[in-house]
């Protein structure tokens, strides 16, 4: 049985920040304040990972590596993803690396984000995902 929020996070294999953003999450899911939450992995170098991509319909190519969390529904017992309640807000968890659509976030190459998804953007938007 999956547990209450799943955090489907899209990479590939050979990707520094992917191999970074997987540790992150691996050492931040040990503490059992996030144990009601169970990473996901999608390779996108694989047809099924690819298709969970493309359904995501949220993240961009070219801001890879990225996650995104979903939220077990009651009345159906499936997995889904948590609506973004303020899309393109600029005080968002995660500010530029937030995803529109869905409570996630995606890497900003920009001089702003400097690529980096940081341990407290992470928990931000975890956080974020808990209380909706």
């Amino acid at each position: 049985m999956s547990k209450t929020y799943q955090i489907h996070v899209f990479g590939k294999p050979g990707c520094a920040k992917c191999h970074t953003l997987n540790g992150r999450l691996d050492d931040l899911l040990q503490d059992e304040a996030w144990g009601d939450f169970e990473k996901v992995y999608h390779d996108l170098e694989t047809e099924s990972g690819l298709v969970e991509f493309c359904e995501a319909e949220c993240l961009n190519p070219q801001r890879v590596p990225g996650f995104y969390v979903s939220k077990i529904d009651p009345a159906t017992g499936t997995q889904k993803p948590v609506p973004n309640p303020a899309p393109g807000a600029p005080d968002s968890p995660g500010g530029s690396s937030a995803l529109y659509t869905w409570v996630g976030l995606q890497t900003d190459y920009t001089d702003a984000g400097r690529g980096l998804i940081t341990p407290r953007m992470i928990e931000a938007v975890l956080q974020q995902a808990k209380g909706l």
